[in-house]
């Protein structure tokens, strides 16, 4: 065999191998980019599992609250109108903005609650309050997953070389699920 036919055929499995190479970095990191797309897409639909929960609840909670809070209207169609902008939201961003929203709304309602104590006795109430309870907790790990998922996918076509890949099929980063500012004050409860 002469030099030339061995250089041109080791020339030959070098490309075979680069091209190789290239299509199992290009398929196993796009099929990777989907799963966490995926995953994301996923844990969002249970977050809006357990915020739907919570909005089945809201006119229940709101109407026994009316019963003895009557003189409370400004708090109760806050919340009403807090609700009716969650069912309004379009897109990710707008619903966990609408949500937060409504979660303020719902403290504030929580502690109007707290100056009537016939209300806080009431077993109609209670059950809600405490259904509404269960709810926030189960939304609270369910934004932890999705944050946890969207965290695992933004750092996926963020890392480097698998983004220049990302950026070339249009893999955007998602939106964490993030508590408004007016979250970090305590609601104060005045008697």
């Amino acid at each position: 065999m002469t030099s030339g036919k061995r250089n041109l055929i080791i020339a030959g499995v070098i490309a075979l191998v680069l091209i190789g190479s290239l299509y199992f970095f290009v398929t196993g990191n796009y099929n990777n980019f989907v799963s966490l797309d995926e995953a994301v897409k996923g844990s969002w639909a249970q977050v809006e599992n357990q915020l739907q929960r919570r909005y089945d609840l809201i006119p229940n909670l709101v109407e026994t609250v009316k019963g003895y809070a009557k003189q409370e209207k400004d708090v109760l169609i806050e919340v009403t109108n807090a609700r009716s902008r969650v069912g309004g939201a379009a897109n990710v961003p707008e619903k966990i903005s609408a949500n937060n929203e409504l979660s303020s709304a719902l403290s504030r309602l929580l502690v109007v609650v707290e100056r009537y104590p016939d209300l806080k006795s009431n077993q109609n109430f209670m059950r809600l309050q405490d259904e509404l309870a269960g709810t926030e907790n189960r939304i609270a790990v369910e934004r932890k997953r999705y944050n946890d998922a969207v965290r695992t996918y933004n750092v996926a076509i963020r890392s480097f070389p698998a983004n220049l890949l990302a950026g070339m099929f249009n893999f955007q980063g998602a939106t964490f699920f993030e508590a408004p500012a007016t979250a970090k004050a305590a609601p104060q409860v005045k008697f």
